[in-house]
């Protein structure tokens, strides 16, 4: 994640001297964006972050304006912890220990939480629920597709935070006394398809779209040798019919951790150099990317032309 932009208050700003209509100006003209009442950040800070990160910056925000310490939830928390979710426009989740039901005011959303048991923990200068928690809230209250990301994410060491990978076992015991018999069912048809071989959050919403969609389950990281050893792991193989498929995230063309000091333009044409390889094994090979994704039809239809068998028809999961 990107170092996120400083928060510009409309308070300290007032009390510096600075009229709420330089503000208002500064709005207008693009040096600044307002992210919700009375907090703001620069303008070209904010244009140069990714959806995420400005999602990330939201919930700061948010809790800038609230006047009691807030224990963030959901969407808002794995934002926190980094753990990547489906969908680009969340209100920021916050919970209430008052049970009136929950309430929707300025973009945020309580959710009523029982004090007795809740556990959560101070990250970033923001007060959040536990990475179980968190990735459990989730699961409870979203389609499957977008609950199998989370999951698939928590269940692999975290490098970069240096957070280790928390066990099926973990997550399962999260959830008694916490959610309904409905809930929990949701839960658990989800955490048992999570797979932490799942390598990025495009794999798991593919691998989860493919289920719903009744393709018969790949294998997942294929190991794929010619004369000359190693060509390299297939995101998904299917044996059966010798094909594999692979998901294009943008990241493997622009992360440096990606790609290991090539050019991006080098990075292309050595992937394209690798499914040459692949193919000359007698594999097929489909390729979609996010915005397949976005259109589930055109990555079943991707699939269904590139010859991968179904199990069974297409689920309502």
């Amino acid at each position: 994640m990107n170092k996120l932009p400083r928060l510009i208050l409309t308070r300290d700003h007032i009390q510096r001297g600075m009229a709420p209509k330089e503000l208002a100006s500064r709005c207008r003209s693009g040096a600044l964006v307002r992210v919700r009442q009375g907090v703001y950040v620069d303008g070209g800070a904010w244009r140069a972050l990714s959806p995420w990160d400005q999602y990330r910056v939201r919930v700061s925000a948010a809790a800038e304006t609230f006047i009691a310490p807030t224990i963030f939830a959901r969407h808002s928390a794995a934002s926190v912890w980094r753990i990547p979710t489906i969908g680009l426009r969340h209100p920021v989740h916050a919970l209430t220990l008052q049970n009136d039901g929950g309430r929707s005011r300025a973009g945020v959303l309580r959710h009523y939480a029982p004090p007795a048991g809740l556990e959560y923990v101070e990250r970033d200068g923001l007060l959040v629920t536990g990475r179980v928690r968190t990735v459990l809230d989730i699961a409870a209250f979203t389609p499957f597709a977008e609950a199998v990301v989370p999951l698939d994410h928590v269940l692999r060491p975290d490098v970069e935070q240096r957070l280790p990978a928390l066990t099926k076992e973990q997550l399962s015991a999260g959830i008694e006394g916490n959610y309904s018999a409905a809930a929990r069912r949701r839960i658990l048809t989800a955490l048992d398809f999570a797979d932490p071989r799942s390598g990025s959050a495009g794999e798991s919403y593919s691998r989860a779209l493919m289920r719903i969609a009744g393709f018969q389950a790949p294998e997942l990281q294929y190991a794929i040798r010619d004369g000359a050893g190693l060509v390299g792991y297939a995101d998904y193989f299917w044996g059966g019919v010798r094909v594999a498929g692979e998901f294009d995230g943008v990241e493997k063309y622009v992360k440096p951790e990606f790609l290991l000091g090539r050019t991006p333009s080098q990075a292309v044409v050595a992937e394209k150099d690798r499914e040459n390889r692949i193919r000359a094994q007698g594999n097929g090979v489909v390729r979609w990317v996010w915005s397949d994704l976005m259109e589930p039809a055109r990555l079943e239809r991707k699939l269904a032309a590139a010859g991968v068998p179904r199990r069974r028809a297409r689920s309502a999961c």
